[in-house]
Parts: C-alpha cells; structure tokens; sequence
C-alpha cells in the first residue's frame, strides 16, 4: 500500500511563495499521474494540478495556471509543487494523490495566505 507524506506548508503573506512536497513510500513503478489537491474549510476537496512521472501530461485548474508549478522526481518517488503569486483564496490543506485518488490520503499540510 502506497503511504503519502505531505509536507512544507505554513502561514504566508499574499503573493509570498510556497513549495510543497510529496514522498510516496512504497510506490510501484508505472505511468500513472500524480496529482495535488486542497480542501478550504467548507469546501470539498478539489483537484489543483497533475504530472506523470515522467515529466508529461501536467494539468492545472485554471484558478492557479501561471503561479502553481508541479513537478516530480521519480527517483525520490516526491512530487513537488511551487505555489508563487499566493492569494488567501490558496489557503487550504493540500493533498498529494494519483489522479484517480486510488491510495489512501495522506494528513495534508496546511497552506494559510494571509491578506
């Protein structure tokens, strides 16, 4: 079973910067497609952007396509994820998962922007 660790939240300022990370023990090589996801409080959980692990197919939604950046490193099984331009309306907890949210979640690490 694949166990994900987030990590590298915290508290920032508006249109400060913030790089999040995700180690995926015990993955098993394949092409699937790496995903970030946030839930603000209320709200339910949302897709945010998408790689393979080979660098192809990366998908934002549109509420963060020019300031979020998404990459990975296969060797080290962590995807990241460069959050620039931060709004308040960023602040939630973000998740890492494949795309088609097969594995167990992750405990999220909390991103709070503060206006």
């Amino acid at each position: 079973q694949v166990q994900l660790v987030e990590s590298g939240g915290g508290l920032v300022q508006a249109g400060g910067s913030v790089r999040l990370s995700c180690a995926a023990s015990g993955r098993t090589p394949g092409a699937y497609t790496m995903a970030w996801f946030r839930q603000a409080p209320g709200k339910e959980r949302e897709f945010v952007a998408a790689t393979s692990w080979r660098g192809g197919n990366i998908d934002y939604v549109d509420s963060v396509k020019g300031r979020f950046s998404i990459s990975g490193d296969n060797a080290k099984n962590t995807v990241y994820l460069q959050m620039n331009s931060l709004k308040p309306e960023d602040t939630a907890v973000y998740y890492c998962n494949d795309r088609l949210q097969t594995w167990n979640w992750g405990q999220g690490t909390q991103v709070t922007v503060s206006s």
